[in-house]
């Protein structure tokens, strides 16, 4: 038995009975891929659950991790008070520690503190010191040739401020002290001479002469002086004022 060839979008085939029947290309609710045809037998009911269930399955993943994510970051702040913790008691043993050589050590802070002091009463007493010793050294290099000294009178007031004048004499600015001079010259102008030796000197101000006459030594004429200088602060020896430090 020849088979009828067909054509057109319908193909034919043989039934139980081996007649042709018409056998259509795609059945009603399948689905065409490729060259297959894919039928979909579910009903939409189930379709529609299935995909429920598979979105209930994705939001739980989801809150799984989430769950992961949190409990990861408690784990993680619970280690971090741990440590913090850790670390707060490790720096108050520090702490006792170093209290207990502080107090250990407290006998040597206190001979520091006695230095101290006795430093302090020494500046408070000798602060105004004159070394005398080294200003008779250096007057003796300033005498001139032609003078000499017969007396010296030092006097340590420690004032300041503005003298008060007194009949005969200039008004001169007070210091710590006044060292007055008296002595024997060839002439007046040996006294000047004098005068600007001592104006030289460091410490010294305000100098002058209270009285200058002639006079004689045996047959030799003189001049007999009086000098006076005002004493400033730079005539302080200053060696124990810096007694508290070092």
């Amino acid at each position: 038995m020849t088979l009828p060839n067909t054509t057109g979008p319908n193909t034919t085939g043989p039934n139980i009975d081996g007649n042709v029947a018409a056998v259509p290309t795609q059945p009603v609710g399948t689905a065409k891929t490729g060259s297959l045809a894919v039928v979909n037998l579910l009903p939409p009911e189930i379709y529609e659950a299935a995909k429920f269930r598979r979105l209930q399955l994705a939001l739980a993943g989801v809150g799984a991790a989430a769950v992961a994510v949190v409990g990861f970051m408690t784990y993680e702040a619970h280690h971090s008070v741990a440590a913090a913790k850790t670390q707060l008691t490790q720096a108050q043993d520090q702490q006792t520690s170093l209290q207990s050589q502080r107090t250990g050590l407290q006998s040597v802070q206190d001979v520091y503190n006695q230095v101290a002091a006795k430093n302090a009463m020494l500046t408070r007493a000798m602060g105004g010191e004159i070394r005398w010793s080294n200003y008779l050294m250096d007057l003796s290099l300033r005498v001139p040739n032609n003078v000499w000294l017969t007396n010296l009178t030092a006097t340590e007031t420690g004032a300041t401020g503005a003298a008060t004048p007194t009949s005969g004499t200039p008004v001169l600015q007070t210091g710590i002290g006044t060292v007055q001079f008296s002595g024997v010259a060839f002439s007046h102008d040996d006294v000047a001479t004098w005068l600007d030796a001592l104006a030289k000197e460091k410490g010294f101000m305000n100098v002058y002469f209270t009285s200058s006459t002639k006079g004689v030594i045996g047959t030799r004429p003189v001049v007999n002086f009086v000098s006076q200088v005002t004493l400033t602060q730079a005539a302080l020896s200053g060696r124990f004022l810096n007694a508290t430090e070092g």
